[in-house]
């Protein structure tokens, strides 16, 4: 029996009717001596450059019917490519960035047509998903016909069969085309003026009217992967070849018990495999195995290459076809943004870009990739080292949120760079320093580098109020103090200390000194301090401690101004533990599932070996960092409690917004604390789970079986949620609450004033004792213990002077007359 081959899909390339004058002799190579299989030709290729005729040649009915239709892996690369392109929304827009467009349109007619409904046959998904197979599959490119209503509104895309469509070059070349003659399928040939047409093509690098196509690079894989299988599949119709053959002597034996075995070699494929016996010479006996042929390695072998070719002709990845084995989830994400960067972005611009001469110059058509998952890959690395520098002080937090597409605050401690550990603030100009409390204010004429004082006082309305005696303070000369001594030492002149003081008596006792004992010289100098401490009245120094004994001890009116209350902590603290609550418990089960996943334990002593040659049971602990995964849940951690402690911000910034001003404006810096305290409650997560990373790597001391250490991640969980979880959500409602109070209340002006208040119970700290009732200024820290508080819970305090404070602020505007 005859057995059919189908043609070459490089026999595709024929002389048509219609093709220019007959071409020279076809130069021909033939891949095996002996037959004639054309594996290179340009036959309908013209002489003269820059005339149509590379392309004439390309069947387009053949190449459906023998290099899509019947190959899977063309099938399947077209496909992977052209279905992005039918479900991906189109946008017509300008300015902006790759993601997104600064201004778009809705209403231009393209948006209409290549949306929803393209033609009265085809909507827009489906007319966009043929454009680009036929994109891929066509030499000659894709021919769109426009239509126009009679006012010149495009109404109607039609995709014309490009074997049907010839391009008529212009005389002079000038504009090249100088009309598309189209046969439509009753035979008639109508003439299409260029404005008419949309001609895509991917370009060829020699002939304008020629594309290219993946089916050229890949025509003798396709081949061979067609006929590969066509070839397989005639032998096992044809075959009848058993699994193995015994020989026996058949002398004797009957003849039709003979033609009865004989019939046993019929062909076949359900006789394959089956044992046949045949005759040999007298007495023989012999066995011949026919199951396993070198024929059956190299078709194997031969159809996994020309896969592979196939597949890279056209740029997809094996995973991006439906198979994913022996590939990782990051090799698996790699594959799929290499994919899109490379494969459809470029494919998708090229449709995009034929469309937009039907635009004005700045309006550009363009896929809306927005929602493919593939393209974040890039984008999540530069968050990820972005959000690494942040937490290393070598970037802001402005400089972050452009780095992630978002607005700047633009906020004195969203400017600065936050230096680790202890997060303290590296303003940005002289200005940023004064508002947090870091340097001289630049309007106030402060010298750089000069000690860092506190942030401006606005002017009072009347010798009464604090911010005139702290003013009037300032602007008192130097009297004859120590402080005035100690600068003219430091100018570098000698100290030149008044008669009568300490220092005569030091000086006297010095010079009288013979070694054998202090003398009278310490009574001198007790004497002298304490004459001197009675002989300074007026200086500067009393007016400055009048000052801030006014300004600590001035009462505010009661019927004014502003206090968050403890339902206000009580209420975020409860939606903050009830977040942690929910976070804490899914980590834990998250980390229990690691401790029994094999590639934790692989090459580790809790791998259970399968056999005594599995080497994968090695004598060593496994990874407890990698078990625990600290970075992962301290991001989750910020994530998950953002948004609760923005929402409570920005209702506490309201408040106090409309109890001073009578607006409710929120500031960018009430936000900002929320977001700095759920960075914080990350950090502190950390911490609990470097403690448990700890107890693992002390666990796996004694523990012989993975259960031991799901025991001890159980107990520590037990032991140590519960304290974690008060402690978060305290110092989570604390900071949020009273930095968004301090935010809006230092946003009201000027004139705004707070004053410490604690709980007043047996847990509030000496520290804030000491605090209750002292009154400054908005902007103006605290000070205790040598350190600088903004509010009670400032995350940038020390944290022994936070952790468990639950003090407020009561704020009032300063509106007493002078």
């Amino acid at each position: 029996m005859p057995r059919q081959f189908l043609p070459t899909l490089r026999g595709l390339l024929v002389p048509r009717s219609a093709a220019p004058p007959s071409p020279p002799p076809t130069e021909t190579k033939d891949l095996l001596a002996g037959t004639g299989y054309v594996s290179m030709t340009y036959a309908g290729v013209t002489n003269v450059w820059g005339t149509p005729g590379r392309a004439d040649g390309w069947d387009m009915e053949r190449v459906i019917i023998e290099g899509y239709e019947r190959s899977i892996w063309t099938f399947k690369s077209v496909e992977a490519i052209s279905k992005h392109a039918s479900t991906l929304p189109i946008q017509i827009g300008r300015g902006g960035d790759e993601r997104r467009f600064e201004e778009t349109l809705d209403d231009h007619p393209l948006l209409k047509l290549l949306n929803k409904k393209a033609n009265p046959l085809e909507s827009g998904d489906v007319f966009k998903k043929r454009l680009s197979a036929m994109l891929l599959l066509s030499k000659k490119g894709v021919f769109i016909e426009k239509t126009y209503s009679r006012g010149g509104t495009l109404v109607r895309l039609d995709l014309l069969p490009p074997d049907r469509v010839q391009i008529i070059p212009d005389d002079r070349n000038a504009d090249y085309v100088k009309h598309f003659e189209f046969t439509d399928y009753s035979g008639h040939v109508r003439e299409l003026l260029p404005k008419h047409v949309i001609w895509i093509r991917d370009p060829h690098p020699t002939d304008p009217f020629c594309g290219v196509t993946p089916l050229e690079a890949a025509g003798l894989s396709i081949d061979l992967d067609v006929k590969a299988r066509t070839y397989n599949i005639s032998f096992i119709d044809n075959d009848g070849r058993p699994g193995g053959i015994v020989g026996i002597d058949l002398d004797g034996v009957d003849s039709r018990e003979v033609d009865r075995i004989q019939k046993r070699l019929a062909p076949g494929a359900h006789n394959a495999g089956q044992l046949t016996l045949v005759g040999t010479g007298p007495g023989g006996v012999t066995y011949v195995d026919t199951s396993a042929r070198p024929r059956e390695m190299a078709y194997e072998t031969l159809s996994s290459t020309a896969k592979g070719e196939i597949l890279a002709a056209f740029g997809v990845p094996e995973s991006i076809v439906g198979n994913a084995s022996e590939r990782t989830y990051a090799n698996a994400d790699r594959e799929e943004w290499n994919f899109w960067d490379h494969t459809e972005l470029p494919h998708l611009n090229l449709i995009a870009s034929g469309f937009d001469p039907d635009l004005d110059d700045e309006w550009i058509v363009r896929f809306d990739t927005s929602s493919v998952q593939a393209l974040e890959f890039p984008r999540r690395q530069a968050r990820e080292e972005a959000r690494k520098e942040f937490e290393a002080g070598l970037i802001s937090v402005d400089e972050y949120r452009e780095i992630a597409g978002r607005p700047a605050f633009g906020v004195p401690q969203s400017r600065a760079l936050w230096i680790s550990p202890q997060k303290a603030p590296v303003p940005a100009n002289p200005q940023d320093a004064a508002a947090l409390g870091l340097g001289p204010d630049p309007a106030a004429g402060g010298i750089p580098g000069a000690a860092p004082s506190a942030a401006p006082l606005p002017p009072g309305t009347g010798p009464e109020t604090a911010a005139a005696d702290v003013a009037a303070a300032r602007a008192l000369g130097p009297g004859a103090s120590a402080a005035a001594d100690v600068a003219a030492a430091r100018a570098g002149g000698p100290l030149a200390l008044p008669a009568g003081t300490a220092a005569d008596a030091v000086a006297a006792a010095r010079a009288t000194d013979t070694g054998q004992g202090p003398g009278a010289a310490a009574d001198d100098v007790a004497r002298a301090r304490a004459a001197q401490e009675e002989a300074l009245p007026g200086d500067a120094a009393d007016d400055v401690a009048a000052a801030r004994a006014s300004i600590e001890t001035k009462a505010l009116p009661e019927d004014d101004g502003y206090e968050v209350t403890d339902d206000d902590f009580d209420a975020l603290s409860m939606a903050v533990a009830a977040a942690i609550t929910a976070l804490l418990a899914r980590q834990e089960g998250v980390i229990l599932a690691r401790l029994r996943a094999p590639k934790i334990r692989k090459h580790t002593r809790y791998w259970e070996p399968e056999n005594d040659n599995d080497v994968r049971h090695v004598d060593a602990n496994l990874d407890q960092d990698r078990v625990v995964s600290a970075s992962r849940w301290a991001d989750e951690t910020s994530r998950t409690l953002t948004p609760i402690l923005q929402q409570a911000a920005v209702a506490t910034a309201r408040k106090v917004g409309q109890a001073l001003t009578g607006t409710d404006a929120v500031p960018p810096a009430a936000a900002a604390a929320a977001i700095v305290t759920a960075a914080y409650a990350g950090e502190a997560v950390t911490v609990f789970l470097a403690e448990l990373a700890e107890v693992l790597r002390d666990a796996q001391r004694d523990a012989e079986h993975i259960a031991d250490l799901e025991g001890a991640v159980t107990r520590f969980y037990a032991s140590a949620e519960p304290a974690l979880i008060a402690r978060v959500a305290e110092a989570c409602a604390v900071a949020t609450i009273n930095g968004a109070a301090d935010a809006a209340a230092e946003h009201a002006g000027p004139d705004v004033v707070r004053t410490w208040v604690t709980r007043g119970d047996d847990r509030v700290r000496p520290a804030h004792k000491a605090l209750h009732g002292k009154t400054l200024p908005v902007g103006t820290p605290y000070t205790v213990d040598g350190a600088s508080l903004r509010y009670p819970g400032d995350p940038f305090a020390p944290i022994a002077l936070t952790i468990n404070c639950r003090c407020r602020l009561h704020y009032a505007t300063d509106k007493e007359p002078s």
